[in-house]
């Protein structure tokens, strides 16, 4: 068996074969890292994230930003993600249900809250929060075209 080493908090396994293990989101088998918040096997690839670029092509990195398991962990809270008060309190409910239970997740929330949808107070279109652009003021949010008007009304 290959012989592990502690890094940064991180176990990380040797380049070649992953003595069986697999990556819990994408099954690589290769360059496979521990993950800090719940000691999952996913793939050492944050390295290969773009700064900026908003891809979601890191393993690694889309579990610690797009999970309520990786903000838990980085916040420092106490007991299990699933019954922690504060992150359910720290996001709109919209973005807890999809940090949740989206596909980064090992495992995902069970019986997600129900909410009503998000929508443009300008236009009245839904907004996904996880996935479209968008604009808040005070608790108005903006889908981006009526937030394009918005700022080209104000430059006049």
């Amino acid at each position: 068996m290959a012989k592990r080493k502690k890094t940064g908090g991180r176990q990380h396994k040797g380049r070649g074969d992953s003595a069986g293990r697999r990556c819990g989101l994408c099954g690589k088998t290769r360059k496979l890292v521990q993950t800090e918040c719940c000691g999952q096997w996913i793939c050492d690839d944050e390295g290969e994230y773009v700064l900026f670029s908003y891809v979601h092509n890191s393993c690694s990195r889309n579990h610690r930003r797009y999970t309520l398991c990786g903000y838990h962990d980085a916040e420092g809270h106490s007991g299990a993600w699933q019954d922690c008060s504060i992150c359910r309190s720290a996001f709109e409910k919209e973005l807890y249900v999809y940090y949740g239970t989206n596909e980064y997740n090992f495992t995902k929330l069970e019986n997600p809250p129900s909410y009503e949808p998000t929508k443009c107070s300008g236009c009245g279109a839904v907004i996904s929060l996880a996935e479209d652009g968008y604009s808040i003021q005070g608790s108005h949010y903006w889908c981006e075209r009526c937030s394009s008007e918005k700022l080209r009304g104000l430059r006049k």
